[in-house]
């Protein structure tokens, strides 16, 4: 995601609704922490900030995305990131058994509208497009946006992929970077963990040397592979692992596609990069404080791609290709798309491609990592500049 505005300056106030549900969310934290004995992980505070049934950022009905919400996204910015994907997944369809598409975290629902149209206009059309969102005002909105799409092609929305046994795409564009971290902190006497507690009824940060048993292993493992030194502040990613497994065990052939921001481990633990990824976005600013605003704000870390394709090679997913965004809709035809463009269209969407492949936009930031399960395929989206080597 990124933000239109992205200069630091002080934050408007939410209106005084917004104000009055995250009061109530303060109240129902309150009384989380208490019950966890004072404090909780700081996983734990960003798993409910964004995803609490009732506050949470990603399931009320609080804009989120586009000018009226709190960051742009790839597809929203031009049809042509969908277009381009939409080559990619063709090209699966039409030299393998697979048969559906299965997409993660819908947003409005522009991707899928888009990428359905032009698979009907390339005549390779999907059996079943699924969609996984858990936000029920989400899902309206993609449901809305999904309904004027003429096709006989299944749009079915899923709570989860239990129990289905899958030959699909699995579509992820800006999906890890919203999972909950822990942040780490290395000091000159210790690894400490990062805790979330209520000191004069206001929240604040504790890092602390009593670390969970899962979080010790995974980040000494970091701290000694990437030769951590003081002071060094970042976080880890301990649910990826899971969601990849829980993939793998439904995906009987296909290919994932991660679309998101980040870096290899190599770049992601560089000894210059010692005050982490966490990021904030509010109203198309960006900020570092995850404590603010909870519930109205969007929380995110960037993606370490390389402890990604790791987790992978042990599920026994292969490393189908890895590059930036920009090579990959290149490779995927966005330059001849926008060479068809009538001419009072061009310059307009000539200034929207620019920051999908512009290195100082989302051209190099945002990276694409394609995972097979029983295929033999060259993906198209990685003919050129396939980077799998910095993994």
């Amino acid at each position: 995601m990124t933000n239109i505005n992205q200069n630091m300056q002080e934050l408007p106030e939410p209106s005084s609704l917004l104000q009055q549900q995250t009061q109530r969310f303060l109240a129902w934290l309150q009384q989380r922490i208490d019950q966890a004995g004072g404090k909780i992980t700081f996983a734990e505070y960003m798993q409910h900030a964004l995803y609490h049934p009732e506050f949470g950022y990603y399931m009320h009905a609080k804009p989120k995305f586009g000018q009226q919400g709190d960051f742009v996204t790839a597809p929203e910015i031009s049809a042509l990131f969908s277009q381009c994907l939409a080559r990619q997944v063709a090209q699966v369809l039409e030299n393998t058994a697979v048969t559906d598409i299965v997409e993660f975290g819908a947003g409005t629902g522009v991707m899928a509208y888009e990428i359905l149209q032009t698979l009907i206009k390339l005549k390779v059309k999907p059996k079943n497009y699924y969609i996984l969102e858990i936000s029920p005002e989400l899902q309206k909105l993609q449901q809305q946006r999904l309904s004027g799409l003429d096709t006989d092609i299944n749009v079915i929305w899923l709570n989860s992929l239990d129990d289905l046994s899958l030959n699909a795409i699995i579509l992820a564009n800006e999906i890890l970077d919203a999972f909950p971290v822990e942040l780490f902190k290395v000091d000159e006497t210790a690894l400490l963990q990062a805790y979330v507690m209520f000191e004069d009824n206001k929240l604040e940060t504790l890092f602390s040397e009593k670390l969970s048993d899962d979080f010790s292993k995974e980040v000494e493992a970091l701290r000694k592979h990437y030769e951590l030194t003081a002071p060094y502040l970042s976080e880890v990613n301990l649910q990826s692992r899971a969601w990849l497994k829980s993939i793998k065990s439904c995906l009987q052939q296909g290919v994932i596609f991660l679309i998101d921001y980040g870096f290899p481990g190599h770049e992601y633990y560089f000894p210059g990069r010692n005050m982490g990824t966490l990021m904030c976005h509010y109203q198309h600013l960006a900020h570092e404080n995850p404590l603010l605003f909870p519930g109205l704000q969007d929380i995110t870390a960037h993606v370490d791609f390389t402890a990604i394709a790791e987790q992978a090679d042990e599920l026994g997913l292969e490393i189908a290709g890895f590059s930036n965004q920009a090579n990959f809709l290149i490779n995927c035809g966005i330059t001849e798309s926008m060479q068809e463009l009538p001419e009072n269209e061009y310059f307009d969407v000539v200034q929207k491609v620019k920051t999908l492949l512009m290195p100082g936009e989302m051209g190099e930031i945002i990276k694409v990592l394609a995972l097979i399960s029983n295929l033999d395929l060259e993906l198209l989206g990685f003919k050129n500049n396939d980077q799998r080597h910095r993994l």
